[in-house]
């Protein structure tokens, strides 16, 4: 009985310390992923299902992902209503960090243009 309990300690304590180090290293992983995508640009597509015209966007923009975050708005959610009643007619309607930047179709000149001078901004600022 005294070798059974024994081994359960032992086996808990493994246990106790196995979650402390996981804990650890996904905190760790989550500071470092962070860090890394702090200082990309947002671009925020305001889009409902279906949306071939946003299919399409997001197709033009796939050379560029690797330089934004995207960020997806479904207007259709209850949550959403105040973009549903602004962008119902016009999606897909996006924003760069948060301002206007495009509606309908990419304007790939003005995309690249907006995007670049944020990132000039984020390398001066470090």
């Amino acid at each position: 009985m005294f070798y059974f309990c024994l081994s359960r300690i032992m086996v808990l304590c493994f246990l106790s310390r196995t979650m402390h180090l996981a804990r650890y290293s996904s905190r760790l992983l989550g500071r470092q992923l962070c860090s890394s995508s702090a200082n990309k640009p947002v671009l925020t597509l305001f889009t409902k299902k279906p949306c071939p015209l946003c299919d399409e966007a997001k197709e033009v923009l796939e050379p560029y992902k690797r330089r934004f975050i995207l960020q997806e708005v479904d207007i259709t959610l209850p949550e959403n209503s105040a973009w549903y009643d602004k962008y119902k007619y016009d999606i897909p309607v996006f924003h760069l960090n948060g301002k206007f930047l495009m509606k309908h179709r990419v304007d790939i000149q003005k995309f690249e243009d907006q995007l670049s001078k944020l990132e000039l901004h984020n390398d001066g600022n470090h």
